[in-house]
C-alpha cells in the first residue's frame, strides 16, 4: 500500500484522548512508509492526525476546498496541498489517489466521506479497503445502527464485509493492508 485517506474531525472542542489517537494514527502511516492523504486541515483530529506523520518525516498530501484554505484552517506544514473548488472534487481527488480508506471520529463531514466511500464499494466502483478506528468506542451506535440497516433489508446481507473495525490505529492499519494486499493478488 502507497497511499491511505484518512477521513476525520476538524474540531479543537473534542477529548484529548481523540486527538492522541489521531496523532499515533499519523505515525503508525508514515512508520510504515505509506502516504497519508486527507483534507487538509491543521485542526482538530486533522492537524494531530498530520502532525504525527510529520513528526517522523511522513509524506502528508492535503486536499483542500478554496473555502477552507485559511490561515485558520489549513495545516501549513504539509509535504504538498492541493486546492480544489468544492467538497466533490476533493474527495473523487482523495479517492483517487489512494488504496485504502480509514475513518476516525468526526463529525458530519467524516460521516458524509466515510458513507460515500461505503456506498462506492458497494456498488462497485471501487474494491479499496474502508476501515473504522472505533476508538473510545467512538463508532458503536453507528456499528449497531449499520446492522440495524442490514436486519431490515435495506442493504445487502455482506455490507459488514464492506469495513473493518479495529481499536488500535496499529491493528485497523494492519488489517486495511492485508485487505489492500489480498485484492492486489486477486487481480
Amino acid at each position: 500500500m502507497k497511499s491511505i485517506t484518512v477521513f476525520c474531525g476538524a474540531s479543537n472542542e473534542v477529548d484529548s484522548g481523540y486527538l492522541d489517537i489521531a496523532f499515533k494514527m499519523g505515525l503508525a502511516i508514515a512508520e510504515r512508509d505509506i502516504k497519508l492523504v486527507y483534507g487538509g486541515g491543521g485542526t482538530g483530529l486533522m492537524g494531530a492526525l498530520a502532525d504525527g506523520a510529520l513528526s517522523i518525516g511522513g509524506q502528508v498530501i492535503g486536499i483542500i476546498p478554496e473555502f477552507f484554505n485559511t490561515v485558520e484552517k489549513a495545516h501549513d506544514s504539509l509535504s504538498r496541498i492541493e486546492v480544489v473548488a468544492n467538497m466533490h472534487e476533493r474527495k473523487a481527488r482523495m479517492a483517487e489517489l489512494v488504496q485504502g480508506f480509514i475513518a476516525l471520529p468526526g463529525g458530519f463531514g467524516t460521516l458524509e466521506e466515510l458513507f460515500e466511500v461505503l456506498t462506492w464499494s458497494q456498488i462497485g466502483l471501487h474494491n479499496k479497503p474502508i476501515g473504522l478506528l472505533n476508538a473510545y468506542q467512538y463508532f458503536d451506535p453507528l456499528i449497531k445502527f449499520l446492522n440495524h440497516i442490514k436486519d431490515q433489508k435495506f442493504t445487502k446481507s455482506n455490507l459488514d464485509s464492506l469495513y473493518s473495525v479495529a481499536r488500535s490505529p496499529i491493528e485497523l492499519l494492519e488489517t486495511i493492508i492485508q485487505h489492500n494486499q489480498e485484492n492486489v493478488a486477486e487481480h
